[in-house]
């Protein structure tokens, strides 16, 4: 499954958004983190660091991926820091060859104040989260070309590690063991990356259609009574045309592998590396599917945040249940390239995947 690149000269979707206004205006937005010493803020600081180190060796072992690259450093950062780098991220990822000098005008600084919003409830959500579209601070030796960067926030880690009443030390090495995985799997397939560029030009090309098309092609699809999918994929299935409906579902597919197999990961290294990873795991999954205030349902809604739960739940079923039929050896398989990624059909029936693939 290749995607060509489209030629047009229209300005990306980065180039129509002061991402600059955007970080300004988040980190303002943003909520302070929960109170802590400047002591103790520097032994969390020093001490997830140190995780993300620790927790390289355990993940490539079950994995069998990034074998003989080095390990760069993490970024452990405030909610301030993580808003700045995610606007930079953005930018790089929706940016296009050609907007290096396209000013925003009135138009972006509108969107820089919509992003603004997501980036300041995000800045008090995300415990980590591994960016491939993003160098490191430090070019690392012995790494993949573009090897991203990791990035712990330290304020949410300990927000949840305090109401979730566990031990500080093992929560922290349980989320690197996710990130890093993250990471790993970037690092160790490099083609990754630009699959996910490739799928984002087509989801935020200019399509072309008139208002009178896209209303014209909503309506004969509610009439034509083709199944859909619920809450916000039913949405993007109606609202995309067909060719960014179809990059939309490779990369939910792909996020639902990556969100999954990282969970697998977790699990698989937990028992020998965090002492109460039991005790840990059955808290954090009660506060993912516990109940949301009305402003936080109808905004993790809107964002699609929702959908992400489901990707960690079916994506590791779906490891789970190939690993355990076939062995991680062959399951990395599925790493080769865009081909042997699961179909929709196959994430909730792993035996398919297995058929076609193996």
């Amino acid at each position: 499954m290749s995607i060509d690149h489209a030629e047009h000269d229209l300005e990306s979707v980065g180039a129509r958004i002061d991402w600059d206004l955007a970080s300004t205006v988040g980190k303002k937005l943003s909520r302070p983190g929960p109170k802590m010493t400047d002591y103790t803020r520097m032994a969390a600081r020093v001490e997830l660091a140190d995780a993300a180190v620790r927790a390289e060796a355990p993940v490539r072992e079950v994995t069998g991926l990034a074998d003989g690259l080095a390990v760069p450093a993490a970024r452990v950062l405030e909610r301030d820091e993580w808003i700045d780098a995610a606007g930079q991220s953005m930018r790089s990822m929706l940016s296009g060859p050609g907007d290096a000098d396209a000013s925003p005008g009135l138009s972006g600084r509108i969107g820089g104040l919509q992003a603004s919003g997501l980036l300041a409830f995000l800045s008090t959500a995300i415990l980590g989260q591994y960016d491939p579209f993003s160098p490191p601070e430090e070019p690392v030796s012995g790494t993949a070309d573009d090897p991203g960067v990791l990035m712990l926030v330290l304020p949410n880690i300990v927000g949840v590690e305090r109401t979730l009443k566990v031990v500080p030390s093992d929560f922290r090495l349980w989320v690197c063991l996710h990130e890093v995985t993250h990471r790993v799997q970037f690092s160790a397939n490099p083609w990754l990356r630009q699959y996910m560029l490739d799928n984002i030009e087509v989801l935020t090309s200019d399509a072309g259609e008139s208002i009178s098309d896209v209303v014209e092609r909503i309506t004969g699809a509610l009439k034509g009574g083709k199944p859909r999918e619920k809450g916000v994929i039913g949405a993007m299935q109606l609202l995309q045309t067909p060719e960014q409906y179809d990059a939309f579902n490779r990369m939910l597919m792909l996020g639902t592998l990556l969100e999954g197999h990282a969970d697998h990961v977790m699990d698989a290294v937990g028992p020998a590396q965090v002492p109460t990873v039991a005790s840990i795991r059955a808290a954090f999954d009660k506060r993912r599917t516990g109940p949301k205030n009305p402003v936080q349902r109808i905004i993790r809604a809107l964002i699609g945040m929702d959908a992400k739960l489901a990707q960690y739940i079916r994506g590791k079923a779906f490891v789970d249940e190939v690993v355990s039929t076939v062995g991680m050896e062959r399951f990395n398989a599925i790493w080769t390239s865009p081909e042997t990624m699961p179909l929709p059909a196959e994430i909730d029936e792993p035996a398919k995947w297995i058929a076609r693939v193996l």
